[in-house]
């Protein structure tokens, strides 16, 4: 179960994690240099499936995909709500299932480690939240710790635990 603080923290690193992932796929100058580097890895890890050169229609979804998944990023980095995780989820569910249905098609074992990456975030994100407290929490700066009572010297035999 995840605190509301550690949930937003959830949603934003998702959120960076999209980002990264695919950055890439924004325009056909990085993508193409990214289908490269990808080739060229399935082929020396010799893995099965297939990574097949893009037509221009193949080009434009991928930037298409890199466009909208790259903003839809920033505003869960710029604003990580509970409800943007929550659909994030399903989006990574179906992401994943189209992944998987790729991979039983043919497409590279490359796909796989996306597909941990999918499940796992998409996993995560579907946690039940802790509802916040109803107690009203102190103001910030006003914990425990921080209320001066007592002289200077009882404060400092406080913190070191000397008598």
């Amino acid at each position: 179960m995840w605190t509301t603080t550690q949930y937003r923290r959830l949603v934003q690193g998702s959120a960076w994690y999209d980002l990264i992932v695919t950055v890439a796929f924004v325009t056909p100058w990085s993508f193409a240099a990214l289908h490269g580097v990808l080739t060229a890895l399935s082929q020396a890890l010799s893995l099965p499936g297939e990574l097949p050169p893009f037509e221009p229609v193949h080009m434009l979804m991928a930037n298409l995909l890199g466009s909208i998944v790259c903003v839809w990023s920033v505003l869960r980095i710029r604003d990580p709500q509970q409800v943007f995780g929550r659909y994030d989820a399903v989006a990574r569910f179906l992401f994943s299932a189209w992944q998987a249905y790729a991979l039983i098609q043919g497409a590279s074992s490359l796909l796989v480690v996306f597909l941990v990456f999918e499940l796992a975030w998409g996993v995560a994100q579907v946690l039940p939240v802790r509802a916040p407290s109803r107690a009203s929490p102190l103001p910030h700066g006003m914990g425990v710790n921080s209320v001066k009572c007592g002289s200077e010297p009882a404060r400092e035999e406080d913190r070191t635990g000397t008598a």
